[in-house]
């Protein structure tokens, strides 16, 4: 059973999975296809090879783990986080710790061997985004869960260890330290300013217009006036909305469009570089929040993490945003 345990200084939560590390071709940066003989588990037809599906959008007339279906959640064959059981929490003289209690699924985006989401058609990747909506919704339902975190890593450089397309849902009992501190930074700009930072934050880039990557109604992308990353590129509602579930069918079917036209972006400027995604939404055990507002962060690896960031927090970007985003919107359409 994983184990939770609480920095005494900050107050950070570390999650100590000691079972991740079977995991196959991990802390390999250059295996990414299944290892020579072996069929890819997320294929159509080889099911068995995956834990028993958790949801699936299928075919009519489909049974569970069987072809048919069109995006699937499995559990994490090497969860950092299981479902079963309770806290038990215990002190052991000045540190904290807790059972590692919480879900960790895989959402296999395709049946078919694709390795980038660019590759997914725009009904494919609303499908995507629509049952993300659908295990949020429902692992919240879990009073001991209280955050979900979903991400992709694409690439080797970006944590991936399959280059079949998926994704992954991290739901934690805790709201982890970096989603505590961007939502109370945001809380201390409305209360000052009486409107949510982000909704500011568009009216703002749209003003201007020239970090601005992709203007669609229902929802805006730009890079970042302070981007900690090369071509590092932010994707907003335009409607306030705090939490990701509340999302529609018709904002999905958006929401798709807008993420392949960033994504063939980022590629075509740099070589179809590793990347992440990340999606940043507001904790179960919260209403509608009038001072946040959930966004898509792709953060591309096209620089390395040393030793000043680490020991510092700050981040040396070598490419500012607005060079990015002009690159980005001259180049030709895909």
């Amino acid at each position: 059973m994983p184990e939770l345990r609480k920095d005494p200084i900050v107050g950070r939560w570390v999650i100590i999975a000691k079972n991740r590390a079977d995991r196959p071709q991990d802390l390999s940066e250059d295996a990414l296809s299944p290892p020579a003989g072996e069929e890819c588990p997320f294929c159509e037809g080889n099911e068995a090879q995956t834990p028993p599906e958790i949801m699936a959008l299928r075919e009519p007339g489909t049974l569970p783990d069987q072809p048919g279906w069109r995006v699937r959640v499995v559990p994490n064959k090497f969860p950092a986080l299981e479902l079963e059981g309770d806290f038990n929490r215990r002190d052991s003289g000045m540190y904290h710790t807790m059972r590692g209690v919480g879900a960790h699924e895989v959402i296999i985006e395709s049946p078919r061997h694709l390795a980038g989401t660019t590759e997914l058609t725009a009904d494919e990747l609303r499908d995507v985004f629509w049952i993300y909506r659908d295990r949020l919704l429902d692992l919240k339902k879990d009073s001991r869960l209280v955050y979900g975190m979903i991400f992709k890593n694409v690439g080797a450089a970006a944590g991936a260890s399959l280059d079949h397309a998926h994704s992954q849902l991290i739901v934690t009992p805790i709201v982890p330290i970096s989603v505590a501190e961007e939502i109370a930074g945001s809380q201390e700009f409305f209360r000052h300013r009486g409107r949510c930072v982000f909704c500011d934050m568009i009216d703002e880039e749209l003003a201007f217009e020239e970090r601005i990557l992709v203007d669609s109604p229902g929802f805006v992308a730009f890079c970042p006036f302070a981007a900690r990353f090369p071509f590092e590129t932010w994707i907003v509602p335009t409607a306030h909305a705090s939490h990701y579930e509340t999302l529609s069918r018709a904002q999905s079917e958006e929401l798709a469009r807008v993420v392949q036209r960033v994504l063939e972006k980022i590629e075509a400027a740099l070589d179809r570089p590793a990347y992440n995604y990340i999606i940043h939404t507001a904790p179960f055990d919260t209403f509608a929040l009038d001072h946040y507002h959930w966004h898509i962060e792709i953060i591309p690896r096209v620089t390395k993490t040393a030793g000043f960031e680490w020991g510092t927090g700050f981040y040396i970007n070598p490419v500012s945003p607005e060079e990015a985003a002009t690159f980005m919107r001259e180049l030709p359409a895909v």
